[in-house]
């Protein structure tokens, strides 16, 4: 049965991060508390689990960050948004082109080309007041992410579509293996899927100047060398480096209820815009921020996405 079908609590009962993040087991104002009391050292052994995990394969997950109460109101509010998801059935490599490239041969990664048939509910589709962007913006929640990410500060990334979004599967849909473009992704399960919907990872397949290809061909030949299965729960959020990390999200299955995920993104500076070509395909279009960002846009490495 569908979470959503369950009685919500109330709005303005759970608007304030408070009231959203389980504050007892992720005391989200303990950094700043006396170096010797619990809460302080329960926000500290939090961040330093998470650190072993992404300096470990890049990846941390924070179990049960977000309430059992909240996680059926964020479910709510997706649903809600649901009618204005963008879905899109295309086939993909891994660097989300959709085109054979002659200069690689016919079996390479580059022209492996896999089903892609997921959506995203864009940025301008949450009202201005709501839990998904409460949780987005709280400044402890960025205080929280950066210091597990080991750095000074983050902030929200300013893209007005692919900001704030939730990718949704529904059944029979998968998302296949690919990278990221950005540096890390944070996500939270909102609802998972009874059968398939699991979130797999290959830490490390490449680097700024190495594309890997022999290791990311094997993974797209079915190979499990070096594969992470997580055992995601609804309310675990997750810091993902998936620049370099090979990642996917497996089939639904089809009897099954939807997957539903909360995306936050955040950036290393402030007023970062999205990709053109990478807008379009998840979200069917691109504003005029997008376009003007594009023109001023400066590469970080020259990796194919």
């Amino acid at each position: 049965m569908s979470m959503a079908s369950e009685s919500p609590p109330r709005s303005d009962e759970l608007v304030t991060v408070d009231g959203l993040v389980d504050t007892d087991r992720y005391p989200l104002g303990g950094r700043d508390l006396p170096p010797g009391s619990a809460r302080h050292a329960a926000y500290w052994q939090a961040v330093e689990t998470a650190r072993l995990g992404l300096r470990s394969d890049g990846c941390a997950l924070l179990k049960e960050f977000v309430t059992p109460a909240a996680v059926r109101l964020l479910n709510d509010e997706i649903v809600a948004a649901k009618p204005r998801t963008h879905f899109s059935s295309q086939v993909i490599n891994p660097y989300f082109h959709t085109e054979v490239n002659p200069a690689f041969g016919d079996d390479h990664a580059v022209n492996t080309f896999t089903e892609r048939s997921s959506g995203f509910i864009p940025g301008d589709a949450w009202p201005a007041v709501c839990a998904m962007d409460t949780l987005f913006r709280a400044p402890a929640v960025c205080r929280l992410l950066a210091d597990c990410l080991e750095i000074d500060e983050l902030h929200c990334y300013d893209d007005p579509l692919a900001g704030l979004t939730a990718n949704i599967l529904d059944p029979g849909q998968q998302f296949p293996w690919h990278f990221d473009t950005n540096d890390f992704a944070v996500t939270v399960l909102v609802q998972p899927a009874d059968e398939g919907g699991l979130f797999e990872y290959a830490p490390a397949v490449r680097s700024a100047d190495d594309e890997g290809f022999a290791a990311v061909g094997n993974l797209l030949r079915g190979g499990r060398a070096g594969v992470h299965t997580l055992d995601l729960q609804p309310g675990d959020l997750q810091i993902f480096r998936g620049r370099y990390s090979l990642h996917r999200v497996t089939r639904v299955a089809a009897a099954s209820q939807p997957r539903h995920a909360a995306i936050f993104a955040y950036t290393h500076q402030p007023g970062v815009i999205g990709r053109v070509v990478r807008t379009r395909q998840l979200f069917g279009r691109v504003l005029p921020e997008h376009e003007q960002a594009e023109r001023r846009r400066v590469r970080d490495d020259d990796l194919l996405d």
